[in-house]
């Protein structure tokens, strides 16, 4: 999977588009599942994680993959949640203006990680409720194998 950076305005609109009228715990293991799936087809030595505020719903750690990538997960979800927004685009804001992230964030990098593959589920009149996050390939490849599985799951009938 070849992709190209986003810009900033492009990953804002990612993520106006992927606000999702609703999602419960069946919704989890149905995009965790889809997550599985693609990565499978990919070869993709990822671990994948979902989580709705503190609760995790959903983890797979497919073959490849290990330990350091749920370290990455963590890391990359803590983004999510100081900011409101994907790990990637908190990055690549700080790139856009011509800095990075553990550079001027200010926070610990051992605990914070603003690459690709961390993305807010966010719920019509509820906000930023979870995150979805994957880790093992190349940041831009995490995160687009995110959009593309919240893509699919919201054009699924009934979501």
């Amino acid at each position: 999977m070849t992709t190209t950076s986003p810009t900033v305005s492009e990953l804002i609109a990612q993520e106006r588009r992927l606000t999702l009228p609703r999602f419960s715990y069946d919704d989890a293991f149905a995009l965790g599942s889809l997550l599985v799936e693609l990565a499978r087809e990919r070869n993709a030595p990822v671990a994948i994680d979902i989580r709705r505020g503190a609760q995790q719903l959903f983890h797979a750690a497919l073959p490849g993959s290990s330990a350091d990538n749920d370290a990455w997960i963590d890391r990359k979800r803590k983004v999510v949640e100081r900011y409101g927004e994907s790990s990637y685009l908190v990055g690549t804001r700080f790139r856009a203006k011509g800095t990075t992230f553990e550079e001027s964030s200010r926070l610990d990098p051992d605990t914070y990680a603003a690459h690709g593959g961390s993305f807010p589920i966010a719920v019509e009149g509820a906000g930023v409720i979870g995150t979805v996050t994957v880790s093992g390939l190349p940041q831009a490849e995490d995160h687009a194998m995110v959009v593309e599985a919240l893509e699919r799951f919201a054009s699924t009938p009934g979501v």
